[in-house]
Order: C-alpha cells, then sequence, then structure tokens
C-alpha cells in the first residue's frame, strides 16, 4: 500500500462513522449528478470512490433491476458504513482501488465518481485505467454536491490555478486519459464535469 492509500484511508476511515449523517442533505444533488449521465435500463455503472454508497440508490434507479451497479472503495471503513446502511442490497459493494479495477475492458456503460478526482495520486493514469474499464461511448461524471469555491470555503483555503477541476487543467487531463469532455458546470450547489469515453486510448 502506497503512503497516498494510506492517508486516503486514514482520512475517510476516521470519519467514515458520521459521513452520512454530517451531508444529510446531498441526496437530490446527488440524483441530478447521476441523471446526467441518461442511464437506461439493463446499463453497467460503476460509483468509483463510492464511500458509503450514496449514489448508489439513484443509480440503481436509473438502470433498474435489470442492471449492474457496482460500488468501489479504497477504505473498509467507508463500506462498512454503506453495509450499515442497507446499500449493500442496491449494488455490489467492491474494496479495491480505482487505480487497478478487478473489471473486464469495455465492461461497463458509465462511471460516476463523487469527490474521486482530488484523492487520485495520480490523476492521468488514474482516469485512464478508468476509461480501459468503460465502452467506447460510454460516460464518465466527475461530480461534488458543492462547487469549487464552496468546498474551497468549507474546507478554509482558496481556490488556486493549478485546482485539477478548473476546467481549463480538466479538458486536457481528459482529453489525454481517454476521454473527451462534453459538459461542464461549476455552480455554488454542484460542480459535474461528464467526459465521454473516446475511440482509443488517452
Amino acid at each position: 500500500m502506497t503512503l497516498d492509500h494510506t492517508h486516503v484511508q486514514e482520512f475517510f476511515g476516521a470519519r467514515a462513522a458520521g459521513w452520512d449523517a454530517r451531508f444529510s442533505g446531498d441526496g437530490p444533488a446527488y440524483a441530478s449528478g447521476v441523471a446526467a449521465l441518461a442511464l437506461r435500463p439493463g446499463d453497467a455503472v460503476l460509483d468509483a470512490g463510492c464511500g458509503t454508497g450514496r449514489a448508489l440508490p439513484a443509480l440503481r434507479q436509473a438502470v433498474g433491476r435489470e442492471g449492474t451497479v457496482i460500488g468501489a472503495d479504497l477504505t473498509p471503513a467507508m463500506l462498512e458504513a454503506a453495509v450499515r446502511a442497507g446499500r449493500d442490497g442496491i449494488g455490489a459493494l467492491l474494496l479495491t482501488d480505482v487505480a487497478r479495477l478487478p473489471l473486464r475492458s469495455a465492461s461497463l456503460d458509465a462511471v460516476f465518481a463523487a469527490g474521486l478526482i482530488a484523492h487520485l495520486p495520480r490523476p492521468a493514469d488514474n482516469l485512464r485505467e478508468l476509461a480501459r474499464v468503460v465502452r467506447p461511448g460510454g460516460q464518465l461524471a466527475l461530480f461534488h454536491p458543492v462547487g469549487r469555491a464552496a468546498l474551497a470555503a468549507r474546507q478554509g483555503r482558496q481556490l488556486t490555478g493549478d485546482d485539477l477541476r478548473a476546467e481549463p487543467n480538466l479538458r486536457p487531463l481528459l482529453g489525454g486519459s481517454g476521454w473527451r469532455l462534453v459538459s461542464y458546470a461549476d455552480e455554488e450547489a454542484r460542480f459535474l464535469a461528464v467526459a465521454v469515453r473516446q475511440n482509443g486510448q488517452g
């Protein structure tokens, strides 16, 4: 396990038990983020860095009973909280690193990733791995229930030019990792960037 992984697990592990209660009002924002993927019944979708699985109900509703919903997270305590919330009945939960997914290439229609990109140790490589498991033409939604400025204020920091989520940084990062950015919204109540899987790897 790398130092980055240890840090992520320690950070989220310490917060897992109270995570849902702390952000209990985020449900509608998650639902609107999932809706942007325009998933269809029967689709296969991954919630990458799923945490306690807050997106899983909306993802299941979108793909229906015949669809496939997978939640993947690196932190055992987050997945344990998801199980306590009953979300293991909504989708399959995998304890795994999104940098090395135990999934077949081109096996998914979409990936939903809430708050993930800020915690990726090697963003280009990690986004390329997400591209590997999505079919050409499939989608990626990078989501956060508040925008960049609101998140920075919540964390007591200033926005800087090197923020990966800033559109001038995110567009070429995605483009070099097998994705094409097709929509970008950075609003007070939501951050949502949607990309389409290109033919061929980035």
